[in-house]
């Protein structure tokens, strides 16, 4: 719950501590911040009976009305409040601001406040959204720029890791922390991301971020997406996984609009597992046990429906009105769920999705590269699978093989290129230069150091108990690798002369570039089972394969047109 409870209790303080009718003001960011977390009802309970955006311009007068503001501290909002409050609509103004404000950002808005509608102004540091109670995200809408040189756009470089330090600060200001900072050496992106973050706790912040110590600092490691490209690139099995993968999720909410006859209520639904108890019991379930677990909800709800039939006294009405809120919400869900699963089902049969699973699980977890390559060549040749999943075929085989067989990668690039003209553009061979072995630091593939040699025969002996689910991001292996105190100086270094001293209790794995849903599972299954140390994952976006891939497409169109330019 820790993320969310964060988040949630900032803005429980926000809303209660001001009496009467009020108005929410938020900015596109910060509406996200709260909308994963809160709902509508719930902000109406807190007499919130309008909720508007920082631009808008509406001059009505509501002085009926006590003004809250929750705002990202950034130019753009100072000026939109500064001009607001010359001429305020509104009783009262509280004003508060996701992240650490700049004193010449305070002076500018006390010199607007010619009237003295201000109450208050406060720092509640809840700059990034909160998607579980171990995962957050930024959503950053320009996430390819983390591929880029900082030669190639050096303004779009810097607001993306200002961003980040932004985002990452904000965390351990709401958990009260100050760690010790580590990043992935090859790089140059998460290393300037960590140096910045450590000079804002350590030099600047320094004050604000001097709570009591602990025995043991937490630990901020900061990773390069680009060190596991394989991971946003499989099919996924699991519930919240693969509605992301199939039909996309953002801030919680599915768009099932495109499915054409369903309620009106069902075309845009909320997958949370704060407000859903369903989904949560089921977020991390294999597709198999999902379908079983939808069975069993559906034939219980059939029976609540059975029973509110045999209405036949007052009595038995009155309860039935009673209950029909819970009975309409409970309809909802059931109903909600089943279309998913429909639609999931319907996908995965018409992209022939198993199949081309198998071939992506064996990619990446198994070796051979005489077969993968046949499997490959066949699925390139089946005018049934669809252009992206045969592009998402031949990158896992070049991911695996670039070195061992040159010369087959070629052929399967040229015959992809033939079947599918979007992809003559070499995105492969550029997947390569962002991510290939040259530049990775993890063990992606288990096979250099002897202790996963080992785990991965002895997952080969054992069979897996799920062919579709058997990858492991690498993900899992860092944190392995941190709670047993083997996470090597020489690949992820310490910023500046603070040191671990023991093993963490608390870890912040921070990915440049992206999180996905199944490194969230990762995390969640991991702190379930391990008492001694609990991991927060966060990202600058979440990632599915159509994410992942068109990020490459752009920084891939950047880096030609830089390259066309000098």
């Amino acid at each position: 719950m820790v993320l969310i409870s964060a988040v949630r209790d900032y803005i429980q303080r926000m809303l209660h501590d001001i009496s009467g009718m009020k108005v929410l003001i938020l900015d596109s960011e910060t509406v996200k911040i709260v909308s994963v977390v809160y709902s509508q009802s719930e902000l109406l309970q807190k007499e919130v009976f309008l909720v508007e955006t920082v631009e808008t311009n509406s001059k009505e007068s509501m002085s009926h009305l006590k003004a809250v503001y929750f705002l990202r501290p950034t130019s753009e909002n100072v000026q939109h409040l500064r001009r607001q409050l010359a001429l305020p609509r509104f009783g009262e103004y509280h004003l508060f601001f996701s992240n650490i404000m700049k004193d010449t950002q305070l002076h500018i808005l006390a010199d607007a406040d010619e009237q003295e509608v201000v109450r208050q102004v406060q720092e509640f540091y809840a700059d990034f959204v909160a998607i579980d109670p171990y995962h957050f995200t930024l959503n950053y809408q320009f996430n390819h720029i983390y591929m880029l040189p900082t030669v190639v756009d050096p303004p779009s470089s810097q607001i993306f890791c200002d961003r980040v330090v932004d985002a990452i600060s904000a965390v351990f200001l709401a958990l009260k922390r100050r760690p010790v900072i580590r990043y992935q050496r090859t790089s140059d992106v998460a290393k300037r991301i960590a140096q910045e973050a450590a000079r804002l706790m350590y030099e600047k912040e320094n004050g604000l971020f001097d709570f009591r110590r602990s025995e043991i600092s937490p630990l901020l490691l900061v990773v390069d997406r680009r060190d596991d490209p394989v991971t946003p690139l499989l099919n996924q099995w699991t519930y919240q996984a693969m509605v992301h993968e199939l039909i996309g999720i953002e801030d919680n909410k599915v768009d099932l609009k495109h499915l054409g006859k369903i309620p009106k209520d069902q075309q845009e639904v909320v997958l949370s597992s704060e407000q859903d108890a369903f989904f949560k019991a089921n977020m991390y379930e294999n597709f198999g046990d999902l379908g079983m677990n939808i069975k069993k909800m559906v034939d219980e709800f059939q029976l609540i429906a059975k029973s509110n039939q045999n209405i036949q006294t007052i009595e038995d009405m009155a309860k039935f009105v009673d209950n029909y809120p819970e009975y309409r919400k409970k309809h909802g869900n059931v109903s909600k769920h089943v279309t998913m699963v429909t639609e999931l089902s319907r996908i995965v049969e018409g992209k022939k999705l198993m199949l081309v699973s198998q071939t992506e699980q064996d990619l990446a977890c198994n070796g051979g590269q005489v077969a993968a390559f046949e499997a490959v060549l066949k699925f390139l040749n089946d005018e049934s699978i669809s252009d992206i999943d045969r592009l998402r075929l031949v990158m896992l085989y070049a991911l695996r093989y670039e070195k061992e067989s040159p010369v087959q990668l070629m052929q399967l690039c040229n015959k992809l290129a033939s079947r599918s003209a979007k992809y003559k553009s070499g995105l492969v061979q550029f997947l390569l230069k962002q991510a290939g072995v040259d530049k990775r630091t993890g063990d992606l593939y288990g096979n250099r150091d002897l202790l996963n040699i080992a785990r991965n025969m002895a997952r080969g002996i054992k069979g897996v108990e799920n062919v579709y689910t058997q990858h492991q991001p690498l993900l899992f292996q860092t944190m392995e690798s941190i709670t047993r105190g083997r996470l090597r100086d020489v690949d992820y270094p310490f910023v500046g002369s603070h040191f671990q001293q023991g093993r963490p209790h608390e870890v912040v794995i921070f990915v440049v570039g992206g999180t996905t849903y199944e490194e969230a599972r990762s995390v969640a299954l991991y702190n379930a089972t391990n008492s001694g140390t609990r991991f927060i994952l966060g990202g600058s976006a979440i990632l599915n394969s159509n994410r992942f891939l068109k990020d490459l497409e752009e920084a891939q169109k950047i880096m030609k047109s830089n390259a066309n330019v000098l």
